[in-house]
């Protein structure tokens, strides 16, 4: 943004409406963002769990409408069945309705929440349809942790790539909004390449090679293994994140990965945050650093970690499908994207 002459401030395109000196933070939840310089239709999907937290709702419906967008299907933030938003049948048709030829796709379909609940919707959507639709006009799909298994599906069954990033209420509506969130998504939804910077742990092997980005949702992708909703990609580049799940089961999802033939197909995997684990004195120290001490002693595909996606609070939006390239030199890790859905 740049200041005028009475104190006022206009859009700046490459800050996505942000101060062109920001903070680490956007805002506090009272903190209303200016008009972006493009400006979206967003439909709201509800595939996964019920929104629990409606102050959050509010807050990312207001965000997003105050920086320009229009939002549609607001009405799925109120639904609530048992533990989901909404029944089935609800929920898929929130996505084969952008099959439907009549209704004009929007610019970002985006999913409101997690949880669980999107793998009962996979027998239910029009792949055909959605792969017709998708391939004669830009609509680009938001999510992460359980539209994970959306996208895989959509993937594996129509080729429709996506965006692995911030969703409507723990990311739009947070109580403090973090810039590096907001910024990289618009970025990467505005752009036909996307470029993330980021520093390994100490004693990251040096790594260069390029492939298909994909990933997601760690106990998400392996509820998929054997079923035809998990996309076969050989050259892979697979990013993975977890939250909330104790160290052996991240150690356990990781080994079905392997033992499975998934990670065959792979010439990397980015591990994104992991945290969340209790520790018990069951375990004897064991935690998350000897799980995945463990498992690198078996895997054969470099394993590259620090990168920030998916539960954390601060987060860098993924192109799932796209084509990469990985660099990692002396501890300093590059990831360039191409070749996936954006708006221009």
């Amino acid at each position: 943004m740049v200041s005028t002459s009475q104190g006022a401030v206009e859009p700046d395109q490459d800050n996505f409406g942000l101060p062109s000196r920001g903070r680490r933070g956007i805002g506090s939840a009272g903190h209303v963002l200016p008009v972006m310089p493009k400006r979206f239709e967003i439909r709201l999907i509800a595939p996964s769990g019920y929104a629990e937290d409606r102050a959050a709702c509010q807050r990312g419906i207001e965000r997003l409408q105050a920086a320009g967008h229009t939002l549609l299907g607001t009405h799925v933030v109120d639904r609530v069945a048992l533990r989901f938003a909404g029944s089935d049948a609800e929920r898929a048709m929130d996505i084969n309705q952008l099959a439907d030829p009549e209704r004009p796709l929007p610019d970002v379909v985006m999913a409101i929440h997690g949880g669980y609940g999107a793998i009962a919707l996979l027998e239910h959507l029009d792949y055909q349809g959605l792969k017709a639709r998708f391939s004669e006009s830009a609509c680009v799909l938001v999510g992460h942790g359980d539209f994970t298994v959306i996208q895989c599906a959509l993937y594996a069954r129509s080729r429709i790539g996506s965006l692995f990033g911030p969703m409507l209420v723990q990311d739009f509506g947070a109580g403090y909004l973090r810039e590096n969130t907001w910024r990289h998504f618009w970025q990467t939804l505005q752009s036909p390449r996307t470029d993330i910077v980021w520093t390994c742990p100490e004693g990251q092997a040096n790594v260069h090679l390029e492939g298909t980005l994909w990933g997601g949702n760690l106990s998400a992708l392996c509820s998929l293994i054997g079923t035809p909703y998990m996309p076969a990609i050989d050259d892979g580049i697979l990013y993975l994140e977890e939250a909330g799940e104790q160290a052996y089961r991240v150690e356990r999802m990781l080994y079905e990965l392997q033992l499975s033939g998934v990670l065959a197909g792979q010439r990397a995997i980015i591990l994104g945050g992991l945290g969340g684990q209790r520790v018990s004195e069951y375990d004897n120290g064991y935690d998350i650093e000897h799980a995945l001490e463990r498992f690198a002693a078996v895997c054969t595909v470099p394993i590259v970690r620090g990168l920030a996606f998916g539960h954390g609070r601060d987060k860098w939006t993924l192109p799932f499908g796209a084509h990469a390239v990985l660099d990692v030199s002396e501890g300093a890790a590059e990831l360039h994207a191409t070749g996936y859905p954006y708006k221009n």
